[in-house]
């Protein structure tokens, strides 16, 4: 093997390592982006039947939706993510 194709071959595997851990960083990133979205909406769906069922004439109208504004929100923030959304909604009540 000459010197150059040692060399190559080398930077091949040194290339082909990086890219593995780049990837399984990557799909680490992807799922907990998932996950945090995922949880922040069954928190906001058990916190909209919370406040319908057990304060229904104190807090009548405070529901947040549940769509893709409400899915990334979440997702990148994660549960102060969702307390600004209904921060926004008492917000708007006023």
């Amino acid at each position: 093997m000459e010197t150059s194709t040692g060399a190559f071959f080398i930077v091949g595997i040194l290339v082909l390592v990086l890219l593995i851990g780049i990837l399984r960083n990557r799909a680490e990133l992807l799922l907990n982006f998932a996950l945090r979205g995922i949880s922040g909406m069954l928190l906001i769906y058990f916190l909209n039947f919370f406040l319908e069922s057990y304060m229904p004439l104190a807090m009548p109208t405070v529901k947040v939706g549940y769509n893709l504004v409400t899915f990334l929100t979440s997702a990148f923030l994660g549960f102060p993510g969702v307390a600004a959304l209904y921060g926004i909604n008492f917000y708007m009540l006023l």
